[in-house]
This record gives structure tokens, C-alpha cells and sequence, in this order.
């Protein structure tokens, strides 16, 4: 199963944010596969288990979200590398 998730917080309230959060990590703890984008950074970084990381339409990276901080993800998606974050 493959489920594709396309800014699923946009516009509801924290109840509702919990809901689709805990919603999309038992999908994922039954077996699906989810292809999530969002504009949320924290969203990403916390129900993601890899993230790829988009700049100027192609992926320049690919990081463990757990293992990564928001500057050097912020870093990566303004085209600089991984890594290089002060």
C-alpha cells in the first residue's frame, strides 16, 4: 500500500493536527508506505523516517530527519550541502 499525503495539516486545528498525525504513523505501523510532502518542516521531521530534500526541482539530499538539524535541512533546501551549516 502506498498513501500520498499532500500538506495534510493545512488549515485544521491542533485537535485535528494530533488526529492526522497519530492517523499517518498507524499507517505506517500496519505497513504503508507514505509519501508525505509538507510546508511544515517540524511535521516532516517528526513523522518522517528518511527525507529528501528538493532544491530547485531535484533532490540534493537525502538525511535521516532524527539525525539532521532543522538548519542543515534549511541549509540543504537553499542549495547549499549537508554538513556545511555554521
Amino acid at each position: 500500500k502506498l498513501l500520498l499525503v499532500s500538506q495534510p495539516t493545512r488549515g485544521v486545528d491542533i485537535g485535528a493536527i494530533e488526529f492526522i498525525h497519530r492517523k499517518l504513523v498507524a499507517l505506517r505501523d500496519e505497513g504503508c508506505a507514505i509519501l508525505l510532502v509538507s510546508a511544515e518542516l517540524e511535521e516532516v521531521t517528526s513523522l518522517a523516517d528518511r527525507l529528501l530534500v528538493i532544491y530547485h526541482g531535484r533532490i540534493v539530499g537525502e538525511v535521516d530527519p532524527k539525525q539532521t538539524s532543522h538548519e542543515e535541512i534549511g541549509l540543504m533546501m537553499t542549495g547549499g550541502k549537508k554538513g556545511n551549516a555554521e
